[in-house]
């Protein structure tokens, strides 16, 4: 079989046998296509090469054609490209397709990931930024305080309508990437910031955040979409109120998805229920917040080991 007619079956295998997500098809064509590049440029048509062929030099040296095109390239999005062509060839081994096998190929070792997170006092500062009395910082307020009593990814409170959520029961229920659906709690405080910024709006659409910078005699030519807030938005949205709150680390909207896992980690949450809650397919994946834990079991060892 040629490489670009394993390339589609494989993508077709992902979408319908394993039920992947859209953006995670997307990210593994996006990979291979990257291969086909290197092919190419290896002087190698794709559209002849047999997948018989992948070599394990042939892959090893995708690796420095990665880091060739970008030199910035991080050790983790470089092992996320070897991650694809591992499981494009597991995928060709359980097809009983003789190509390379996964196994010859290795990552690259990386540091254990480091996750910035707020301190309780950090984000009191950042909570006291926004003024609670204009339209668009009602809005700020209630997305940053919403994404950190929530844990909620970018993408899925963007995705957000009106009548998703339910303020009377404080809470609603989203699928996640993994097309499973998880429910979301709010607290008290956050269906208030929520009601207050939907009590000051006066239009009929249906996102539940919307941009505010809108020409009012071009308001009826919109539709939902061109009003919805954009993963981009919220995260510049979110570092410019870090500035103005004086906070100096480098943060995001998924530092404060970071501060709701570690804030449940101190009042002693155990790790499976802030894994449903944030939504990780695996525990491995949560345990990086146990970082957080580490000051407590000198408490503990102390208390029990005297």
């Amino acid at each position: 079989m040629y490489f670009y007619e394993a390339h589609k079956t494989f993508l077709n295998y992902l979408e319908v046998i394993k039920n992947k997500s859209e953006k995670t098809v997307e990210q593994y064509d996006r990979h291979l296509s990257k291969f086909e590049e290197y092919l190419e440029e290896k002087d190698i048509n794709s559209y002849k090469f047999e997948i018989e062929k992948i070599s394990l030099n042939l892959a090893e040296n995708f690796r420095t054609f990665l880091h060739k095109k970008n030199s910035k390239i991080s050790i983790k999005t470089a092992n996320a490209y070897m991650i694809t062509l591992r499981s494009f060839l597991k995928y060709l081994e359980k097809k009983w397709l003789k190509s390379l096998s996964a196994t010859s190929i290795d990552l690259i070792k990386a540091e254990p990931r480091q996750v910035e997170f707020l301190t309780k006092e950090e984000l009191e500062r950042l909570f006291e930024t926004p003024d609670k009395n204009t339209l668009i910082w009602t809005r700020d307020l209630a997305i940053i305080y919403m994404i950190y009593s929530t844990g909620l990814r970018v993408s899925e409170l963007t995705s957000l309508n009106k009548n998703n959520i339910d303020l009377e029961r404080k809470e609603f229920s989203i699928k996640w990437k993994w097309k499973k659906v998880r429910v979301i709690f709010l607290n008290e405080h956050s269906v208030k910031l929520i009601k207050n910024y939907l009590e000051k709006r006066n239009d009929v659409f249906y996102p539940l955040f919307i941009r505010h910078n809108i020409n009012k005699n071009n308001i009826n030519a919109l539709e939902n979409e061109n009003i919805r807030l954009s993963r981009f938005f919220i995260t510049t949205m979110i570092k410019k109120y870090s500035i103005k709150a004086n906070i100096i680390k480098n943060i995001s909207a998924h530092t404060l998805r970071h501060s709701f896992a570690t804030t449940l980690l101190n009042a002693w949450a155990d790790l499976r229920s802030i894994q449903e809650m944030l939504g990780h397919s695996s525990i491995t994946t949560t345990q990086v917040y146990t970082h957080v834990t580490n000051p407590k079991l000198r408490e503990i060892h102390k208390k029990f080991m005297k």
